[in-house]
Formats: C-alpha cells, structure tokens, sequence
C-alpha cells in the first residue's frame, strides 16, 4: 500500500492553516489591544490600516514609550496627550513608482497608510515634562512622573 501525501490527496496544507491561524491572532490581538479616545474604542476605524508596535516601560521616575516606525521620517507623526491617553498618529507613505510600471511583486508584506495608537496613561505623568526623540525608524517618548508619585526611600536609624 502506497502512502499518499496529504497535500495532494486532500488538498489541505497543515502549515498554511497554522500561518493563517497566527495571522488571524495577531489581528485579533492588534484590535483588542487598542485603546481608542473616543467613540471608536476597541474598533478600527476603516481609515486605520495598520499600527506600529509600541513598548511600554514603567520605572520609578517616569513611564517610557517606543514605537516602531520604519521607513518612516519625524515630521509624518504627531504625538498628542488627550486626556489621560497618549496619542500616536501617522502615515506611513508608499514610495513612488511612476518611474517604472513594469515593476511587480512576487510577494509583498510591507504596509503603508495611516495608523493611530493610544496609550492609557496613570494620573501620575506630568504632562508638562514629556520629551520626544525619533532616531533610526524608533520613536521613544518619555513622560516623567510626579514627585508624590515617585518611590522615596527614607532611611531608619537603629536604636
């Protein structure tokens, strides 16, 4: 008795099906995970095609934000404090192809279009004090905390 592989006599790719599966996830994930300042929370609004993954550190003076933004210049984000929520918007722009129209694709992941991220933020973030870099496709935002709002150590002498 010959073996058949399962790809040809059934027409089911096991690895495709996981691929899509881990596409599928991400998606769901990208969409649960985004926290939106208005009406559209938990929702992406159809302007949105896509959103940079971001970090978010909280230490003990001050909460640190970075966005990956590949492919991407300064002046295309803007940054906004909207309550208690960070917001991040941008677009990334597709690069000009005029030049060459028989250029194709055998395949292609790289996206392109607006995005909009917010992150909710403690009351503790001295709004006044945010400070924003961008240096090599990575935006690091850094919101200080207050000063009743940071950890104090006092010393406690030994009778």
């Amino acid at each position: 008795m010959a073996m058949i592989p399962w790809k040809k006599s059934y027409g089911w790719d096991p690895f495709r099906d996981l691929e899509n599966l881990h596409q599928d996830m991400n998606k769901l994930f990208n969409l649960s995970f985004s926290q939106w300042p208005d009406e559209n929370r938990g929702t992406l609004p159809a302007s949105y095609s896509w959103a940079p993954s971001i970090d978010v550190q909280n230490r003990k003076d001050k909460l640190v934000v970075k966005a990956e933004l590949p492919g991407m210049e300064k002046d295309d984000v803007k940054i906004t404090l909207e309550d208690n929520y960070l917001v991040i918007k941008g677009e990334k722009k597709q690069e000009d192809e005029k030049e060459d129209k028989d250029k194709g694709y055998y395949h292609r992941e790289c996206v392109y279009g607006s995005f909009q991220r917010a992150v909710s933020l403690p009351a503790d973030v001295d709004a006044g004090k945010i400070d924003a870099s961008y240096k090599n496709g990575v935006l690091k935002i850094t919101l200080p905390k207050k000063e009743e709002a940071k950890p104090k150590q006092i010393d406690i002498n030994i009778k």
